[in-house]
């Protein structure tokens, strides 16, 4: 059975315009943007989407937006739904309209601190009452507590709700150990762009990406002539970003990349408290890294495409 997500997700930001409303013009040049840069799928809300400081009524405007812009051109990954509050989740799920997005990305708890027995238990309510497949988001920075590979592998044995993993531990030997160990049906996505191709070399299914908000078509590249064995030139774009990344992160996500998207003319780089923009020396390192792999990339793609002629 082939995995049902693979390739190249989106963690699409949320942009806001200076007063800190949502700027629902950006967001169609940005979501215009990814579907014409080949990504496969789309992340709305996640936390690259800050989505935990939107309110209920504009998460809502937000995902029947990007559902009226897309048209079904690509598969919508809701990714609103991560609390520490299983009961309350599990309501959240009831009440939610599910037409036209094709699965829902959950975090684990958070502050709670629970046992991997407390995790199991968490996303099997989940499973009881979602109408969707899940992916299970695995992020211990913020979460404070792993999800460790044994406890995904039991989740996707136990329910075929399960159809994911977005690991953003970074974590590659746990990575290993998921694919080694999951039922057929069952994606190992990595949430860590850093070690992206490192785990879709291990046999990963793609990433659920920040990076590629900015460089869609270049990091779909990647990520699709790895999945096709050409380990090459993934490895050669791979390497055209590396230095990117700490800028991205230097001040948090989606600190950075919101930085990026104002440097490309999307939106301002505007985010909610308490998060702040990014400052100004940052941006200006952010740029210097931006331009340069925009120039490697292209080189590169250059002599690939000399290479196949």
């Amino acid at each position: 059975m082939k995995p049902q997500f693979r390739g190249t997700g989106i963690a699409i930001v949320t942009p806001f315009t200076l007063n800190g409303e949502i700027d629902f013009d950006a967001l169609e040049k940005i979501i215009e943007f990814q579907i014409s840069g080949g990504i496969d799928y789309l992340v709305s809300l996640g936390t690259t989407g800050e989505a935990i400081t939107l309110s209920s009524e504009e998460c809502l405007s937000v995902l029947k937006f990007t559902k009226n812009i897309v048209r079904e051109r690509v598969p919508i990954i809701a990714g609103l739904f991560g609390r520490n509050d299983t009961r309350a989740l599990v309501e959240k799920i009831k009440s939610f309209n599910f037409e036209g997005y094709a699965g829902i990305l959950s975090s684990s708890p958070a502050y709670n601190k629970p046992s991997q027995e407390g995790i199991f238990q968490h996303y099997m309510e989940i499973a009881k009452v979602s109408p969707v497949p899940i992916i299970i988001y695995n992020v211990p920075s913020r979460t404070s507590s792993n999800i460790n590979a044994e406890t995904i592998i039991r989740l996707a044995n136990t329910s075929e709700k399960f159809v994911a993993v977005k690991d953003a531990s970074g974590d590659l030997v746990q990575g290993m150990k998921i694919i080694k160990n999951k039922p057929a049906h069952f994606s190992v996505l990595s949430g860590d762009d850093p070690t992206c191709l490192p785990l879709l070399a291990c046999g990963g299914d793609g990433v659920i990406s920040v990076i590629a908000n900015a460089f869609p078509r270049e990091f779909s590249t990647m990520i699709n002539a790895g999945l096709e064995g050409d380990l090459k030139t993934a490895n050669y774009i791979n390497e055209a970003f590396l230095d990117i990344h700490q800028w991205l992160y230097i001040e948090g996500n989606p600190v950075g990349i919101k930085g990026a998207m104002e440097l490309l003319n999307f939106c301002q780089r505007n985010v909610r408290l308490p998060l702040v923009r990014l400052s100004i020396t940052n941006l200006g390192n952010l740029k210097l890294e931006m331009d340069k792999a925009k120039d490697a990339v292209k080189k590169i793609l250059v002599e690939v495409r000399n290479e196949l002629v």
